[in-house]
């Protein structure tokens, strides 16, 4: 476990990539960065579709400089801390998903499930894959899982 730099509290990009200040907890930081994703979902969900995936691209893109930038400047590669990730990764595991309480935390649920375990291809790119590219890409991934398993929760129910 890696301890929350200050530079979290007034640096703004650190303060980002540690998802608000989510990331700083000392036990779980992608789960309560996760958690910390879903208020921002909520106001997403309002957008179309179309605008709702730029969001999301942008943030992805995005991420990926926040990420770099503050592993580099922690000297560590993905940072427990870094949670900038979890946060673009939760928001696709929610794309298209009409907003409710009860999806919300099924696709919290879902999601951290293939985060945290990170089946095949997730686990090699997490591996292989270096930089903010590398940060951002698992988490992507994991989305397109809990993406596909949200939406098939949705067309069984």
């Amino acid at each position: 476990m890696n301890r929350a730099p200050k530079s979290v509290w007034h640096r703004p990009a650190h303060f980002l990539a540690f998802g608000f200040g989510s990331g700083a907890v000392p036990f779980a930081p992608g789960t309560f960065g996760t958690f910390a994703a879903i208020p921002c979902y909520w106001l997403l969900s309002e957008l179309p579709l179309g605008w709702y995936m730029l969001v999301v691209a942008v943030a992805f893109i995005w991420g990926i400089w926040l990420c770099d930038k503050t592993s580099r400047d922690l000297g560590v590669h993905d940072h427990s801390g870094i949670v900038w990730d979890e946060f673009v990764g939760y928001w696709l595991t929610m794309a298209a998903v009409p907003f409710s309480w009860e999806a919300a935390i099924w696709g919290f649920v879902v999601f951290r499930v293939f985060d945290v375990f990170k089946p095949w291809p997730i686990r090699w790119a997490d591996r292989r894959v270096a930089g903010g590219f590398g940060i951002m890409i698992d988490d992507v991934l994991a989305s397109v899982y809990g993406w596909s398993t949200m939406h098939l929760w949705f067309w069984l129910h």
